[in-house]
């Protein structure tokens, strides 16, 4: 199989920082080719060197592309060699039509007038080709992520690319989206197209990778191709320079006394006031105890962790929330903190974080009055705060005046649960804690949800990952539809005892 890309001695330094040390990659023409490593490795910025993103002569090394040795000045140059890059933060225009966004910035125009009728024909062909079956008109903010996905892909294709590049493709989406996802993938690759997807699900890396490269803190580790047989520990333990054989830290439960219970819990959608999402629900937590939400995509185990935060989601909520054996006022999200509760969202780009503001601020934001003389909020007071949880939670940062949007996925969850740490509560509801970072950051988070437990507190743990649930909880809900199948102790749990009872609802 002949050799489509290869990068030598790739080295890219920021201030401060080497990003690259010494990387080599070398690609098939027509491969699959998986690069794995921890959050912060350096991935991303090895592609964003590949695509132009930064331009020839801001790194040391060189770039072989089809037989020539390459100087991307910048996206566009990579792109005219088809090259395409399909980040994780997708780049559709949500107000646009799917045949808008797929050739905005390279419109079939005659003397400056767009021909719709040829864009339209020419979207129809590419959409079927990534099985989409809507019609070029739609906008893209009526299509959910795995769709918004797949239109990314046909976007690409549009651009006849040559070497597709898909910076974590399923992070954000549903295991039938991302099995469609994986299946097209396959497809391409069968019609000759060569393609580089970076994951942290080794699951699906072994499924359809050829290759897989390892990069770690910066240094390509290991390169291996499936004949030799690609393992999830052998990934893991080239990811994290250590074997991982026990992937969730041991713990002893302490369990003390019911700190919170929820009673006949109901919630309606916000917009459409007739539509019950969530339906009679009842649980409880305890001091020390890890309880989990097990359930399928849309079974509104979201839904009900924000309508219990403060009633930050839904309408028409009716039951009740005890603390402490006495009825708790959560009506706000003000008064659910004053009552002792904390979210931790699944979407911490979004709603977790404000990203463009340092770690400091990020992490003083939920309890203000603590750093404040008056109302004036004390900058030597937040940095003395944020410097313990920067220490306390191992927050990989030059310094707490760092902007939070340059750090990787699980350091940026760790500023999350700092901030909610610091405002004091003693339920923690954490709604996919570790959605979208690796292996290794993955252990250091149920590091401290058991430290956390341990402490105390009360854990109530969201996550689409069975094993995990499995792995780090004491009891585990079963949702499904809005409503609670059952409940039971982890220890008797298996995946199939949780899928057979929402299967055979």
């Amino acid at each position: 199989m002949d050799t489509l890309l290869e990068m030598r001695s790739i080295t890219k330094t920021f201030p401060g920082v080497k990003a690259l040390d010494d990387v080599s990659l070398r690609v098939k023409t027509g491969e699959i080719h998986a690069i794995c490593g921890e959050n912060g490795a350096g991935k991303s910025t090895l592609m964003k060197v590949l695509s132009g993103v930064y331009p020839s002569g801001s790194y040391d090394g060189e770039i072989h592309y089809d037989g020539d040795i390459a100087a991307f000045r910048d996206i566009t140059d990579s792109e005219a060699r088809g090259i395409i890059i399909i980040h994780q933060e997708l780049a559709l225009v949500p107000l646009l039509s799917i045949a808008e966004n797929l050739f905005l910035g390279n419109e079939n125009a005659k003397n400056g007038v767009i021909d719709w009728r040829e864009t339209n024909h020419l979207t129809e062909s590419l959409l079927r080709k990534v099985g989409i079956s809507d019609p070029p008109t739609t906008l893209i903010d009526k299509l959910g992520v795995g769709k918004q996905q797949l239109v990314e892909i046909a976007k690409a294709l549009a651009k006849d690319v040559r070497l597709l590049i898909l910076d974590e493709p399923t992070a954000a989406l549903s295991e039938a989206d991302s099995e469609a996802l994986l299946e097209l993938m396959l497809e391409l690759k069968a019609q000759g197209m060569t393609q580089i997807i970076i994951s942290h699900k080794l699951n699906e890396v072994r499924k359809i990778a050829d290759t897989v490269t390892v990069i770690r803190d910066g240094q390509s580790v290991s390169s291996f191709d499936a004949a030799e047989g690609i393992t999830e520990d052998r990934i893991v333990r080239d990811m994290v320079g250590r074997s991982m054989e026990n992937r969730y830290p041991h713990r002893t439960p302490k369990i003390g006394e019911r700190i919170m219970r929820v009673s006949n819990w109901s919630v309606h959608h916000p917009e459409h006031s007739d539509r019950q999402v969530i339906r009679n629900v009842d649980f409880d937590v305890c001091a020390g105890e890890v309880v989990g939400i097990a359930g399928l995509m849309g079974a509104g185990r979201t839904e009900l962790a924000m309508s219990i935060f403060g009633q930050s989601w839904g309408q028409g909520i009716t039951g009740e929330v005890h603390m402490h054996g006495r009825r708790a006022d959560v009506s706000s999200v003000d008064r659910a903190i004053a009552a002792g509760l904390a979210y931790v969202t699944e979407d911490r780009k979004s709603l977790g974080l404000i990203l463009e503001d340092t770690v400091q601020r990020n992490i003083t934001l939920a309890n203000l009055p603590e750093v404040s003389n008056g109302s004036v909020i004390s900058e030597h007071a937040e940095t003395r705060v944020a410097e313990k949880y920067r220490k306390d939670l191992a927050i990989r940062t030059p310094g707490v005046f760092q902007k939070t949007v340059n750090l990787s996925g699980g350091n940026q969850q760790k500023v999350v649960l700092s901030k909610w740490l610091f405002a004091g509560p003693e339920v923690l509801i954490l709604d996919e804690p570790t959605r979208g970072i690796d292996v290794g950051a993955k252990y250091e988070i149920y590091g401290l949800i058991n430290d956390l437990a341990a402490a105390g507190k009360a854990v109530v743990m969201i996550s689409s990952e069975m094993p995990e649930l499995l792995g780090m909880c004491d009891r585990i809900y079963i949702m499904n539809e809005g409503a609670f199948l059952g409940e039971m102790p982890a220890a008797e749990a298996t995946q199939e005892r949780i899928m057979s009872l929402i299967v055979n609802e």
